[in-house]
């Protein structure tokens, strides 16, 4: 088993892959507005926004959430760009993503950034 950090680095990557080509998807070609759309889906306070609406969904498992609670809990480098509470909830969802991946259950992550973008 990685570290909680580790998880939350790769996680990172993937979940913004994901946001990228949803993106794109829906025929956004100026990167301009790309990257203006990302932000609903990509920083600390839109990450932590969403991890609150897929928590009270209760789209996610107690494993899920266990995984989200180890990885907040971490202590990693800080933001400048927002408190640490909203960091930690982000780095925790992040982790959940690079968890799931690791396991090779994207079918999973697949369900839960589907619903990440229909929120």
């Amino acid at each position: 088993m990685k570290s909680a950090l580790v998880y939350a680095y790769i996680g990172d990557s993937v979940y913004e892959t994901f946001i990228r080509k949803y993106l794109i998807d829906k025929n956004i070609c100026k990167i301009h507005d790309l990257q203006q759309e990302s932000l609903k889906y990509v920083s600390a306070k839109s990450q932590r926004r969403i991890y609150e609406e897929l928590e009270s969904s209760g789209i996610l498992t107690d494993k899920e959430l266990d995984i989200v609670r180890w990885g907040r809990n971490q202590h990693g480098s800080k933001s400048k760009a927002t408190d640490i509470v909203t960091y930690r909830i982000a780095t925790g969802l992040e982790c959940l993503i690079g968890y799931l991946y690791y396991e090779n259950n994207l079918e999973r992550i697949k369900e839960i950034m589907e619903r990440i973008t229909s929120l």
